[in-house]
């Protein structure tokens, strides 16, 4: 067998036997990354902590370092600065759903190798692990081939020519008389092909006045150019180019300049030494870590990030050259049946090639972004009429309506369209945003597939959204109340369980329903107070129930993403149950799919706070949203609660299998419990006690009632358990 083979062999074999270390405080993932380490022949430790993997690092000798950088105490930029003060002998690999720019940056600088970003795709991970154990390995080897060469002229000239930088040589007038063999694997210029030429053969055009000085460099010491980035030209007639990813390089320079005696006192400079060291491959990084952060992964768009600082610069120059622009917040009308129908492959599919339609209809200098599921926002940043946007607006719909024919399947699809105008529709980005997804909504209520301007009247229209004034006033006057409606164990019709829901007594339109006024309560971050107030409602009601002696029963109570991104959610929620000295167990919170899908690290980490402490979590209305396995296994799920449009669809003499067998299915192979929802008849009851569920709530038993009357019934036969009867 050959050497090289033999060698090969080797050196694969070596990597896979490598010791891996996993930090990571989200346990489903260190497991996950474990398993598919060991598979493949690597030997793999686990660090639950920051701490713990310092402890870790202390003791063992570790080859790799899979990190997340956002941990509860210690994070990954602080165990990155310990192995950097330590001086480890190890690569470090940066696994973290944390996109922001400045943060990967940070752990680059730190030395990090590599960045991968959660989730992540296995083979691109296994790919990256071995590249940064091929890249430990030969730094090592390099540093053993240099230690053994020694300091003789022959064999500096050998560490020269075998180096990985571009070394060369300059005289006093600029052209090169020594450069190392380097010069060709990187250049695609042979060395007798440069010594004789000037410097500025492979200086690329566009920063040739800058680098001038710092590549012919005649200062010494510290005022010597140390790490500055430049771009060399590639030579186009090599035959290696054809190899080459560019005809340009990135590398990173240091270079000073030479002396020699001319006199007693009197030293005069005869040229310029410099190594240009190959940094194309991390600037590529860098520059993808840049992208991933302010772009949006599925459709390449800008991400919300991106198109908020775009909003500044618009506003800056509105400002600046008294000029109008438009913000356009577009939402697909029954995107829902597309991932329901055809499966969220197909959906990811429709979105893209939407964006790409929707691009066709823009400038070069407008923006549009994604900002999750079927949501996209436009910004003209010049708009100088309503009539230029409309002309905008009706482009873009006209587009979404031609058909799609996405894998064999023909599509028809539409969209809504709400429009802000600045200055007219408000005057930061915020309220501009918030309007245009006002007159977005307005669309929605009015049929759909079309566009409108925000005007102040529809905060005024008893159909739509209520004002952020009416809201406070609500508060302040306590027009709210919380009505409660029971979940029942269908086995026996015992009560096992309340649903605290809110409603507003509103003076002149009477009981509203969250759906009257939610939206406007998020947008505007009032769902926060109103929210603590639920809480604190609900506990009293609890306490009250314990003071008349009724058994005790678990309630749930409905929580918004705007609460749970709140950094101190949970902790308020823990203090309000200490405060009426409630037990934990006793409570659960529902969350919509779709806000649990957005995957966002502050709400996984508000939602384990609270699993922690005992507090139960159950996804109200699924099926609704965009389902995946992978989103139930990593977040802290207890519960799926069916939505009442797929227990609608559960019909007498009905041979066909319903959404909900699946989603009873999948919840039994998770080991989540299951609650329906909507429970009109007797055999929708029996359906779905008969596909497990534990509970069921809806009008069978009892719509929702005010704190009194749920009571009453909580009062009825409180010694076998407050039940119902019903007549089969």
């Amino acid at each position: 067998m050959p050497e090289t083979i033999v060698k090969d062999i080797e050196n694969t074999e070596e990597i896979e036997r490598s010791h891996i270390l996993i930090v990571d405080d989200q346990l489903s993932l260190l497991y996950s990354l474990q398993a598919l380490l060991q598979i493949n022949g690597y030997q793999v430790d686990l660090a639950k902590s920051g701490s713990e993997a310092i402890l870790k690092l202390q003791d063992f000798d570790y080859q790799l370092l899979l990190l997340d950088l956002q941990m509860p105490g210690i994070d990954g930029l602080e165990v990155l600065e310990f192995v950097s003060q330590a001086n480890l002998d190890l690569e470090t690999i940066i696994v973290s759903g944390d996109t922001s720019f400045d943060s990967i940056k940070g752990a680059m600088r730190l030395g990090a190798y590599d960045f991968v970003r959660k989730p992540y795709n296995p083979e691109d991970f296994l790919t990256t692990v071995r590249r940064s154990l091929e890249h430990r390995r030969q730094e090592k080897q390099l540093l053993k081939t240099e230690h053994f060469l020694g300091e003789s002229e022959r064999l500096h000239r050998y560490i020269v020519n075998h180096s990985p930088d571009f070394i060369y040589m300059l005289d006093g007038n600029g052209v090169f008389t020594y450069v190392n063999s380097v010069a060709e694997d990187l250049l695609g210029y042979k060395q007798n092909e440069l010594i004789g030429s000037h410097f500025s053969t492979i200086i690329h055009p566009h920063n040739a006045d800058d680098v001038h000085h710092f590549f012919s460099e005649q200062r010494t010491g510290d005022r010597a150019t140390a790490g500055v980035e430049i771009r060399l030209l590639v030579n186009e007639s090599s035959p290696l180019v054809k190899s080459f990813d560019n005809y340009e390089l990135i590398v990173e320079l240091n270079a000073m300049g030479m002396y020699e005696e001319s006199g007693s006192t009197q030293k005069s400079f005869v040229g310029t030494l410099g190594s240009a060291r190959n940094i194309s491959e991390r600037k590529r990084t860098e520059e993808r870590i840049s992208h991933q952060a302010y772009h949006d992964l599925l459709t390449q768009l800008p991400n919300r990030i991106l198109f908020d600082d775009r909003v500044n610069q618009a506003f800056a120059h509105a400002r600046r050259n008294g000029q109008k622009f438009a913000i356009l917040f577009m939402d697909l009308d029954r995107f829902k049946l597309i991932n329901d129908t055809l499966g969220h492959m197909m959906g990811d599919l429709v979105l893209q090639r939407v964006s790409e339609r929707v691009l066709d209809c823009l400038r070069g200098e407008d923006t549009l972004a994604r900002f999750g599921g079927d949501e996209f926002c436009l910004l003209l940043p010049d708009a100088p009429s309503k009539e230029s946007v409309a002309s905008v607006a009706e482009k873009i719909l006209k587009a979404v309506r031609q058909p799609f024919s996405v894998n064999n399947h023909e599509l028809y699809l539409s969209m809504s369209l709400g429009i802000a105008l600045y200055p007219d529709a408000g005057k930061s980005g915020e309220v501009l945003l918030k309007n245009a997804d006002i007159a977005m909504y307005h669309v929605k209520g009015n049929g759909k597939d079309g566009y409108c301007f925000y005007s102040d009247s529809f905060n005024r229209d008893s159909n739509f959204l209520t004002t952020e004034r009416e809201i406070e006033n609500a508060l302040e006057k306590q027009q709210f109340q919380v009505f409660f409606q029971p979940k029942v164990d269908p086995s026996n019709h015992v009560i096992v369980g309340m649903e605290a829901l809110l409603r507003w007594q509103h003076p002149e339109r009477g009981l509203l329903y969250p759906a009257d006024f939610i939206a406007a309560a998020e947008a505007s971050k009032l769902m926060i107070p109103i929210g603590d107030w639920v809480l604190r409602r609900v506990c009293e009601e609890v306490v009250r129930w314990q003071k008349q002696g009724l058994p005790q029963i678990k309630v749930s109570l409905n929580v918004s993403l705007v609460q749970l991104r709140e950094k101190n959610f949970a902790e308020t929620f823990i203090r309000t149950l200490q405060e009426f000295k409630l037990q934990s167990e006793f409570f659960e919170i529902e969350l919509t799919e779709q806000g649990l899908n957005k995957g966002e690290q502050e709400v996984t980490k508000q939602l384990r706070v609270l699993r922690d402490f005992g507090v139960s979590v159950t996804i109200d209305d699924f099926g609704r949203g965009y389902s995946s396995l992978s989103y139930l296994q990593n977040f802290p799920v207890n519960t799926l609660k069916i939505d009442r449009s797929f227990v609608r669809e559960i019909e007498e003499n009905q041979n066909q299998s319903c959404l909900a067998d699946g989603i009873a299915m999948m919840a039994k192979g998770l080991n989540l419990n299951v609650v329906g929802a909507g429970v009109e008849n007797l055999h929708q009851l029996d359906y779905l006690r008969n596909l497990g569920c534990r509970e069921v709530q809806g009008y069978l038993y009892s719509e929702a009632v005010p704190a009194q009357e749920a009571m009453t019934l909580l009062q009825k036969c409180p010694a076998e358990g407050p039940h119902f009867s019903l007549l089969h």
